[in-house]
């Protein structure tokens, strides 16, 4: 069985597209979006009806959770000032350019989803956009390892997929008995990556028969980039009221 996650499109519409072709390739049972549909980009509505028309199963991200309410706020850490009123001109730009549909539809999506699986062992997989104590928080790849599994121990997750920071890894961790071992893996981002390649980014999980908490083996995990027409969405974005600095970041990856 092998389950397809992504998150963080961000109203990239060529993207999103590209990414469903590049699907095509692989033998997907199910798909999971972890949230970001809508910001930066000038295509949100379009975005969220592809995901509804494929009857994906999605939670809100931070970005969603704020155009969900009509808040000016969309939860990001931005770091500098130009950063903070670019931003606020992404989310005035995407509060006015949903739909009531699409924000009635980002309202009413849940914070997490968690399916558990019985294979070799019950395998517990907890689908969240930031942690799961809050939509909003990064998980960076350098968190302490005792931090990381505190937080999925108490969340009673095996397995963690998260997006929000835009940067893809997977990194295994094995708990005080040395025999179990969780997954913490972050999606990396469909349209607006930011660890310096500017392929988009979805992650295929494999199961099997003998899969189970007490072999980090039996679960495969993989990042599948793909290309797009970034030109197209980065000359969108320069078409628009968006910052020019959007469609630089797309053509980056930073």
């Amino acid at each position: 069985m092998t389950i397809a996650l992504f998150s963080d499109i961000h109203a990239n519409l060529p993207a999103l597209d590209a990414m469903f072709d590049d699907m095509q390739k692989h033998q997907i049972d199910s798909m999971y979006c972890l949230g970001d549909l809508v910001g930066y980009n000038c295509w949100p509505n379009e975005v969220i009806e592809l995901i509804r028309s494929k009857n994906i199963a999605t939670i809100a991200g931070n970005y969603d959770y704020g155009i969900g309410r009509t808040s000016d706020d969309c939860g990001c850490a931005y770091k500098t000032e130009e950063e903070k009123a670019n931003g606020k001109i992404s989310i005035a730009y995407t509060n006015k350019a949903v739909s009531r549909s699409s924000r009635q539809y980002l309202r009413c999506l849940p914070m997490q989803i968690q399916i558990e699986l019985h294979l070799a062992t019950k395998i517990n997989l907890l689908l969240v956009h930031g942690s799961p104590r809050k939509i909003n928080e990064y998980l960076f790849e350098d968190r302490d390892e005792k931090s990381m599994l505190r937080i999925m121990q108490h969340a009673q997750a095996d397995i963690m997929c998260f997006g929000h920071t835009h940067k893809p890894y997977h990194k295994v961790l094995i708990d005080e008995s040395g025999k179990k071992f969780y997954h913490a893996i972050n999606t990396g981002s469909v349209g607006k990556p930011k660890d310096g390649n500017p392929k988009g980014c979805y992650v295929l999980i494999s199961f099997n028969e003998n899969s189970g908490t007490q072999d980090a083996s039996s679960v495969d995990v993989k990042f599948e980039r793909f290309n797009y027409d970034t030109e197209r969405a980065a000359a969108a974005i320069e078409n628009s009221e968006l910052p020019n600095t959007y469609a630089i970041s797309l053509r980056t990856g930073f």
